[in-house]
């Protein structure tokens, strides 16, 4: 079978491991301090990253960090990982889907502006298969409401927007780095930002919301030992063993980048011909790092081409099931048919084998077998 996903592990990244393994940090050490530098170098941001143990943790990390509570209202996509919009809910936030634009799947900035209340706090974006959201047109709705706005970058660290960097372009950015991700600590995830305050509250929510710093403390003569505990906090901290194979991968994203890029070319030249068959969108002045491959079949037979790859040994997937038909949100009220234009993408979408060690004979085949399918 012809994996979805997969890693991508080298000798490099084996030896930055065992390094950390021979050594005398485990977690909580230089390993996630230079991982940090790492991932804020790639994203264009001045302070560090806040590391986490993934990219459900980072979204949970970033809406804390934003103060989101009780009362507010987060808007985001249907079209995304569940997670998206499930960790705002354990901030106590009210969750408000708005439609996707056709040709990324990304959240339409139109579709937000006209979901926003006087209640909105965060406009949520995701980098579709990862291609940037609308940043500028988002980050106008989201700022003209006194909201943040933050990108989901799951899928799209290394890409960017008009030459600024995923992770540049809102006020939070989160980061997975699952192994089907553009680059894998195993688990785990990042948060950045360009505000030291939103990071600050970032990097004390994920460290349990305890603190050794004497100017915070209310007690300041107790001793050496002493901390305090100021706020609500979770332990999501990523150990140095993976934080040292983040790094060793960062070194890699740009080929691997490159590497994802040459073979969307080789799935759209192979496939762009056919009627029935949509390829990725790609917009002027975006530069993606394609986490997924997300083709199209128009003509209402997803299910049977999906049965089809498997039949010939290709592993599939379907991104995503729309987060707002789930019995979680249906119970809210929430039902088919308010956002058309994602139901439509999620109804027509197959997720075509995509990651770097993917050869070009391995294209060709799902490629040739696509093409049978459909008769072309």
């Amino acid at each position: 079978m012809l994996p979805y996903g997969r890693q991508s592990i080298d000798e490099d990244d084996i030896a930055a491991v065992s390094q950390v393994l021979r050594g005398d940090w485990l977690t909580t050490g230089p390993a996630v301090a230079q991982f940090e530098k790492d991932v804020a170098a790639v994203a264009g941001v001045h302070d560090p990253a806040v590391a986490v143990t993934s990219g459900t943790a980072a979204l949970h990390t970033a809406y804390a960090a934003a103060g989101v509570g009780p009362g507010d209202e987060v808007i985001t996509t249907p079209l995304t990982f569940f997670a998206t919009a499930t960790t705002a809910m354990w901030q106590g936030a009210r969750i408000v889907f708005a439609d996707v634009s056709e040709d990324t799947g990304n959240l339409d900035p139109e579709a937000a502006a006209a979901a926003v209340t006087d209640r909105t706090k965060i406009v949520a974006g995701v980098d579709y298969a990862g291609h940037p959201i609308d940043a500028p047109a988002l980050a106008k709705v989201a700022h003209d409401a006194g909201a943040l706005l933050l990108e989901d970058a799951a899928h799209s660290v290394g890409g960017s927007l008009d030459g600024v960097p995923v992770g540049s372009l809102a006020d939070l950015t989160t980061f997975s780095f699952f192994p089907t991700k553009n680059l894998t600590t195993a688990e785990g995830g990042a948060v950045v930002s360009p505000s030291s305050e939103l990071l600050a509250a970032a990097r004390n929510f994920k460290g349990i919301g305890y603190t050794r710093e004497e100017s915070k403390l209310r007690v300041t003569d107790e001793g050496p030992w002493y901390y305090e505990v100021h706020s609500l906090g979770l332990n999501y901290r990523l150990p140095d063993v993976l934080a040292a194979l983040g790094s060793s991968q960062l070194t890699r994203l740009a080929r691997f980048k490159a590497r994802r890029q040459e073979i969307t070319d080789r799935y759209n030249a192979g496939l762009a011909d056919i009627e029935v068959l949509r390829t990725p969108g790609h917009r002027a002045g975006a530069e993606p790092v394609w986490h997924l491959y997300p083709l199209r079949i128009l003509d209402g037979r997803r299910r049977e081409l999906f049965e089809h790859l498997h039949a010939d040994g290709i592993g599939v997937q379907v991104n995503y099931i729309p987060v707002h038909t789930q019995p979680i949100f249906a119970d809210l009220g929430w039902h088919k048919g308010q956002f058309p234009v994602a139901e439509a993408y999620s109804a027509q979408e197959i997720s075509l084998p995509m990651f770097p060690d993917l050869t070009d004979v391995d294209v060709d085949r799902v490629i040739d077998s696509v093409r049978t399918f459909v008769g072309a």
